[in-house]
């Protein structure tokens, strides 16, 4: 009676095997990057879209220089103050606007 091995490199299928999920992990990614160079050829642009437009920015900049509170401009807008504190950060806002007495 042949003893059995108890060690995966022992057997030769393990060997076959990996290299085949190897090879097969390189052709996802070529096919991957391959999609996404096709896709950015047409135009098209990964990622979530953005909140914050030119038109919004331009309309908190103007709420917020006439004095209306962080909170009521971002909820007026639909974004969170998280996200308008993120586009225009406070001490921009002040460096920008005179102060005020």
């Amino acid at each position: 009676m042949t003893p059995v091995p108890t060690r995966f490199y022992e057997y030769p299928f393990f060997h076959v095997m990996a290299a085949l999920a190897v090879m097969e992990r390189e052709l996802i990614l070529e096919r991957t990057r391959a999609g996404l160079e096709a896709a950015r050829r047409a135009g098209r642009v990964g990622g979530r879209k953005r909140v914050m437009t030119p038109a919004k920015l331009e309309s908190a900049r103007k709420l917020l220089d006439a004095g209306t509170p962080p909170k009521d401009v971002a909820s007026s807008l639909g974004v969170s103050v998280a996200t308008l504190y993120r586009h225009l950060p406070a001490g921009d806002r002040e460096r920008a606007t005179p102060a005020r007495l």
